[in-house]
């Protein structure tokens, strides 16, 4: 008797984040693939989580989540965004972001509906969106500014398409969208039958004193519009899987029938320290903010100074840069060799583009320790000063940097 497994995953290779982590630890590298921090969050969230394991209650929490924690994400969201929320009908905690994701998919795109991403996308939403029958169609921004055409988002979106994917600040290369660029999608979004689908896990997570404009926010999204969050992004706490969809009723009541049957729910201890960290440590987040910028700016100084072509970061955990100045290779192949050679491992871009292209870029996560950043430049700078002198010189620094930058800020625009 032969199995037939369903295809969209059967066919799927192996994550390439598994695949250069593995070869990280062979080589000893540093990995700079993998986005998650290399320090845990504050330890008063730690403590009422550890209390609450201890203490009480370890029973099932209500499906939508505890009452402690959808209050404090509504008074969040009032707080930064002046959005109101009721507790009992705008919010369902989920067990992390992408199973928010899976199951606002799962819960607003019917089988056979259209699901259009922004590419490059983060690389969950193409599978969920296949394995529940949807047809995926793509929107793709170009290197170096990343900018969202309206008018190319429009052309994608049909009378068959049930959502929109809008991920800002965007993972892989850290596009924080602006007024304008929103304000484009809400247009294209009110004169269709589709939803949008908002994915913004690192909404604090943005830089040179931008703004984080939620699409809910915008005239006329209010009843279009679900946004995902996440405890673990916020807080330096990615191995909890705390998330939450926010939005109208009407949604998050379907999206809530989908989440009761991925996960159910989640810890209540989980719940609780991060209730108490919403209400309680959001100067964590703020002041992180100020280090992964710092971060971000070290390492593009540097990676500039050594041939990179770096491109604009306005928000995230991640960099990204061109390789043209240093190499005729793939992405994947001049990442595979940095990290056996340099030993340094980073991410190719070209991963996160449903057809391969562009195939060279590639993607750094600067949140990292500052010291663990300083040892991996100064692997990268004596293997490429050591590359330069076999061939003659370093190439010129490129980065889209300053107020030459296209948008005329300080920073990246």
């Amino acid at each position: 008797m032969s199995v037939e497994p369903n295809p969209v995953f059967a066919e799927l290779p192996t994550t390439i984040f598994s695949v250069m982590s593995a070869l990280a630890v062979e080589h000893g590298a540093i990995n700079l693939g993998q986005g998650f921090p290399d320090e845990d969050g504050p330890v008063a969230i730690r403590d009422v989580a550890a209390g609450a394991l201890i203490d009480g209650p370890n029973q099932y929490p209500p499906m939508r989540g505890r009452t402690e924690l959808r209050g404090a994400i509504c008074a969040h969201a009032k707080r930064f965004y002046g959005l109101d929320f009721d507790p009992d009908a705008n919010v369902v905690v989920t067990s992390g972001g992408t199973e928010a994701l899976t199951a606002s998919i799962m819960g607003l795109v019917g089988q056979g509906g259209e699901v259009v991403l922004i590419e490059p996308a983060y690389d969950s939403y193409a599978p969920i969106a296949g394995a529940v029958g949807a047809r995926v169609k793509t929107v793709k921004l170009a290197p170096p500014h990343w900018r969202l055409d309206a008018e190319a988002l429009a052309a994608a979106v049909t009378s068959e398409t049930r959502a929109v994917m809008l991920n800002t600040p965007l993972n892989p290369i850290g596009r924080a969208f602006t007024r304008e660029e929103l304000e484009g999608v809400a247009r294209v979004v009110a004169r269709s039958h589709a939803v949008a689908i908002c994915d913004e896990v690192y909404e604090h997570l943005i830089f040179d004193g931008r703004e984080h404009i939620p699409l809910i926010t915008l005239p006329g999204m209010a009843e279009r519009v679900v946004r995902v969050g996440s405890a673990g992004k916020m807080f330096s706490l990615t191995g909890w899987k705390i998330g939450w969809v926010t939005g109208p009723a009407a949604l998050i009541d379907v999206i809530a029938k989908a989440h009761q049957f991925i996960t159910f729910t989640s810890s209540p201890a989980l719940q609780l320290g991060v209730a108490y960290a919403l209400e309680h440590e959001m100067d964590f987040t703020l002041n992180l903010t100020k280090t992964l910028q710092a971060n971000r700016d070290l390492l593009a100084e540097r990676l500039a100074r050594l041939g990179f072509e770096v491109l604009p970061c306005e928000g995230s955990y991640f960099l990204t840069a061109g390789i043209r100045g240093l190499t005729n290779e793939s992405d994947r192949a001049f990442c595979e060799r940095l990290t056996r050679e340099a030993g340094v491992a980073l991410i190719p871009l070209s991963v996160f583009f449903s057809g391969g292209q562009p195939d060279h870029l590639v993607r750094f996560a600067f949140c990292k320790k500052r010291e663990v950043l300083e040892a991996a430049l100064q692997r990268l700078e004596r293997y490429f000063h050591a590359e330069a002198r076999s061939r003659g010189g370093l190439g010129s620094p490129t980065v889209y940097w300053g107020s030459t930058a296209e948008g005329g800020e300080g920073g990246t625009a």
